[in-house]
């Protein structure tokens, strides 16, 4: 077995798990329609039950506490949109500075992972600030916790890397060095199907 194979097959769930987690979905699903009006749950069950890295990526997302939800669906690419609508911050992905760079770049104290490869190891994707923007839209979200947000190159380069929140009733964008973390920051993810 190769590296590629173990990989592979440790991506995927068991039937029951499988199960489990769809039941999860679609009862998400039923309860938060503003986040999917036009959108039927049959046909993500269906994409769902066709793709098992898929579920497994959303197991993931699941897992750290993320409670993904399906807000959206592009018409072009025939795939629908998760994103994590948790309340707060995904809890088991706080404490994370940005990226492996900025992980590497500390002397001491460095948390045990960065949110860039975090969310490759769940194939998923860090929300955009557009993105982010745009869960808000459905909710309040991160109204005592912040997220990590994708960061432009520019910023990047000179050392820093952007996250966002909710407070006042209007999100906000902010900057930090990307080797920072907090207990109260996470980050947030988009898998598409």
């Amino acid at each position: 077995m190769t590296d590629k194979d173990e990989i592979n097959s440790s991506r995927k769930l068991s039937v029951e798990e499988q199960e489990r987690l769809i039941k999860t979905l679609k009862a998400r699903f039923e309860k938060n329609m503003n986040r999917h009006k036009d959108l039927k749950w049959d046909m993500v069950q269906e994409k769902l039950e066709a793709d098992p890295e898929k579920i497994w990526s959303l197991s993931e997302m699941e897992r750290t506490g993320g409670e993904p939800d399906v807000v959206g669906y592009d018409k072009s690419t025939n795939e629908y949109i998760f994103y994590d609508c948790s309340a707060e911050s995904p809890k088991g992905r706080r404490s994370i500075c940005y990226d492996r760079e900025a992980m590497d770049s500390r002397k001491e104290h460095k948390p045990e992972n960065n949110a860039l490869d975090m969310a490759s190891d769940m194939g998923i994707e860090i929300l955009t600030e557009e993105q982010y923007r745009e869960l808000q839209e459905s909710g309040e979200y991160d109204t005592k916790t912040s997220s990590w947000v994708k960061t432009p190159e520019a910023i990047r380069k000179l050392g820093g890397a952007i996250f966002c929140d909710r407070r006042y009733d209007t999100v906000f964008v902010y900057h930090n060095g990307a080797e920072s973390y907090y207990g109260a920051r996470g980050f947030r993810g988009v898998l598409r199907l």
